[in-house]
């Protein structure tokens, strides 16, 4: 998105260790201190969150089944958040505590709740990264994350959503080809990525012609922090205008589709985009929808929330919150080329 005026980003590195990449997790309540769900705050470093649940549910005797967790985080990087497991009628395992420890995973806060920790339910996730390479002594650098900061941030999902060199996108492909069985995809992994491909496909054609960040008449958009939605009248002038005006205060933001069966509340302008996708990839849309997959919209763009600039010795540090399933890589690769950070070719997965 910032390659137009200042082109290409330079190259840096981040992630050289799990301490340059830290996450913490929000949630909008604590636990009501009782009921048969323990819940506990852990600090883990290099590990997933599904180890993680794996190994409490060993110690504590249960099935994975009944340990809940909000969202996942990344593996390379020292993480905080919230897992819950169900011990009804009885406490927790003597030593826990120092037996998580020695896997190492420490933990920072603990109390009961009636009910299971279920995805989605926290508000955003805190991050704090450190960049270093050539990146850093860039004349631009601070430029781009200032406009990042006033205009907000292309709202991708990241490339680990697609799998080392995209391979879930290419198995999602094969599978929606021939139709998409539960057996095959017990998560919804596959379906996800191939999601998420879509999505992307239609934000980079929206920042090509400049429109990623402004309503186009019949628009449907997304209130900012909120999952509330509503539509633009396709031949309302006058509304066009006030919510393209509450977008330039990043008020509000375009809300792209996440491809699946239902009515699309889109008209004109922008429910032609819809249907081009649609054109376009045939297979996967329609894959999709063989699959009974719910239609679903994502806004386009991020606003970063408290964001922050650190300078070091030969490093730099920059802090900030997102929204519950938006990615830091998406604003680190506006600012760094790495090629972690490349998504998955559009004609591999033609």
């Amino acid at each position: 998105m910032l390659d137009e005026a200042f082109g290409p980003p330079p190259a840096g590195d981040y992630r050289a260790a799990p301490e340059d990449f830290r996450v913490e997790e929000v949630l909008d309540f604590v636990p009501e201190g009782e009921g048969e769900h323990l819940w506990l705050f852990l600090e883990k470093r290099d590990l997933t969150t599904a180890m993680v649940a794996r190994e409490l549910a060993r110690l504590c005797e249960v099935s994975p089944r009944v340990v809940g967790f909000a969202g996942m985080k990344d593996r390379v990087a020292v993480t905080r958040q919230w897992l819950s497991v169900q011990l009804p009628g009885r406490e927790a395992p003597e030593g826990l505590v120092e037996r998580l420890a020695e896997r190492g995973i420490r933990v920072l806060d603990q109390a009961r709740h009636p009910r299971k920790l279920k995805r989605g339910v926290h508000r955003a996730n805190r991050f704090q990264l450190r960049l270093t390479g050539a990146a850093v002594a860039d004349a631009d650098l601070e430029s781009r994350w200032q406009r990042l900061c006033q205009e907000g941030v292309a709202n991708y999902f990241g490339p680990q959503r697609f799998g080392p060199q995209g391979r879930n996108l290419q198995r999602a492909r094969a599978v929606l080809a021939r139709g998409w069985r539960k057996r095959d995809d017990r998560e919804g992994m596959l379906l996800s990525a191939a999601r998420s491909f879509l999505f992307n496909e239609l934000l980079a054609e929206r920042i090509r012609d400049g429109s990623w960040a402004t309503p186009l008449p019949g628009e449907v958009v997304m209130l900012d922090g909120s999952a509330s939605q509503f539509g633009v009248a396709p031949d309302d002038a006058g509304q066009l205008a006030e919510l393209r005006e509450r977008a330039a205060q990043l008020d509000l933001h375009p809300a792209g589709v996440l491809w699946g069966v239902g009515a699309s509340r889109a008209a004109g302008e922008a429910r032609a985009r819809e249907e081009a996708l649609a054109a376009g990839y045939p297979g996967l849309c329609g894959g999709l929808e063989h699959a009974g997959v719910r239609l679903a919209r994502r806004a386009l763009r991020l606003r970063l929330v408290d964001p922050a600039l650190t300078r070091g010795d030969d490093e730099l540090w920059l802090s900030f919150s997102l929204p519950r399933g938006a990615f830091a890589t998406a604003v680190l690769r506006e600012l760094i080329a790495h090629p972690t950070l490349e998504p998955p070719s559009s004609d591999r997965s033609r």
